[in-house]
């Protein structure tokens, strides 16, 4: 079994999940192929050689990021105080495509190949979630999504990550296999 993590992050919380996920995978099938890359190294080749693909990024106003929502981030990130300028893994997430434009070059797959999506969020009831977006275009591109999309909280806007959320991300990829 071949495991294909995709993930796009600002602030290195997403970044950590899809690590987390990819510890849980591989414990649950120490045999498996489990690679764990950003969404900016993950091209067509890759995304056909895995059996489960797994896709995740960060919830920004309300849903899934987009060019938009990212470069806001990033000038938020330069306008608060104490900080020099945005993080360089935020930098590169605002100038690079986002998940909204990876999916348009995403190829259709064949049935029988499957997906799973996760988001990172605000721990607020109204912040919504991009997980439910992400696996709704995975379903259009033909793939079998095998679990409930998730959120992962994360604490304040740039995090960290709540406590138990890098356990619970293990259970959770483990249980995807």
């Amino acid at each position: 079994m071949h495991t294909v993590i995709v993930y796009e992050s600002m602030y290195g919380n997403t970044r950590e999940i899809a690590e987390a996920i990819a510890e849980g995978v591989h414990e649950a099938a120490p045999s498996a192929s489990v690679e764990c890359l950003p969404l900016t190294q993950a091209d067509n080749d890759v995304t056909r050689s895995a059996d489960l693909l797994v896709v995740g990024g960060p919830t920004q106003m309300h849903g899934m990021s987009s060019g938009l929502s990212r470069l806001v981030a990033v000038a938020a990130e330069n306008h608060r105080e104490g900080h020099e300028e945005a993080t360089a893994e935020a930098q590169a997430a605002a100038e690079g495509p986002g998940l909204r434009s990876w999916f348009h070059s995403l190829p259709k797959t064949e049935p029988g190949t499957y997906a799973a999506a996760f988001d990172t969020r605000g721990a607020a009831p109204g912040s919504g979630g991009a997980a439910k977006g992400i696996a709704q275009r995975l379903s259009r591109h033909n793939y079998d999504v095998v679990a409930e999309p998730e959120g992962f909280i994360v604490e304040g806007t740039d995090g960290p990550l709540r406590a138990g959320e890098l356990d619970r991300a293990r259970a959770w990829g483990a249980a995807l296999v």
